[in-house]
């Protein structure tokens, strides 16, 4: 019985470490895309960045989700919330980008889906939309 609960924890505990992982990575992702795109030299557009991620943690799929606050220097943070299907771990991670950040609420990154992708719009004012596909 011992055994057994110290396995299931075990299993937990890296898990939610194996998760914590993809997440940071992926918040490091979005910050190196931003700091790409938001110079003047970089014109109006659309990039996508193909998934690097791994499609499943601990055999399981995981969606990902963000949203945006403003903080107290008018800067934006992203928050980046990826769950792990199934079994409903959950993540979240803060990233730091400038004032000039929208993020598409509503899009989903799926780990499973062959056109899973982190997607940057960028417009002639130098605003970057985010989304994931």
């Amino acid at each position: 019985m011992i055994g057994s609960i110290m396995t299931s924890y075990w299993a937990d505990a890296s898990r939610q470490i194996e998760l914590q992982e993809v997440a940071s990575q992926m918040g490091s992702t979005i910050q190196q895309l931003y700091l790409s795109l938001n110079r003047m030299e970089v014109l109006p557009g659309t990039v996508t960045q193909a998934s690097t991620f791994p499609t499943e943690i601990a055999s399981y799929p995981y969606i990902a989700k963000g949203s945006l606050r403003t903080s107290e220097l008018n800067s934006k943070i992203m928050l980046i919330n990826l769950t792990l299907q199934d079994v409903g771990d959950t993540v979240i991670v803060q990233t730091s980008l400038g004032p000039n950040v929208l993020l598409d609420e509503e899009s989903l990154f799926n780990s499973v889906s062959p056109s899973a992708s982190i997607k940057v719009q960028k417009f002639a004012n130098g605003t970057l939309l985010f989304s994931f596909g």
